[in-house]
């Protein structure tokens, strides 16, 4: 019989490009739910227990604001990619 295992990303994210590249992709989809979980992901990566005392939220609050089904807020997400590093930029479209 063959042994499987739950493949986790957060263990495959590892240099800056990978971050990027991996949330450019999930800003490519339009898709709140799947940005959400890329940027639990990427936390994950970091060391959630770590991050979420820096952001004054409990370890289990903060991934399940990440998660598929999580919602957190905007500023949330600012600080969050603060404490990773990131900032998020605008620039206009090209049509």
């Amino acid at each position: 019989m063959e042994k499987t295992y739950k493949w986790d990303m957060a263990g495959h994210i590892k240099t800056k490009d990978d971050v990027i590249g991996y949330l450019e992709a999930a800003l490519e989809e339009k898709d709140n739910e799947l940005l959400f979980a890329v940027i639990g992901d990427i936390a994950r990566s970091e060391g959630m227990t770590q991050l979420a005392r820096e952001l004054n939220l409990s370890r289990e609050s903060l991934y399940r604001s990440f998660s598929k089904t999580g919602n957190p807020s905007f500023a949330t997400v600012v600080k969050l990619l603060d404490l990773l590093g990131y900032s998020i930029e605008i620039k206009q479209k090209i049509a």
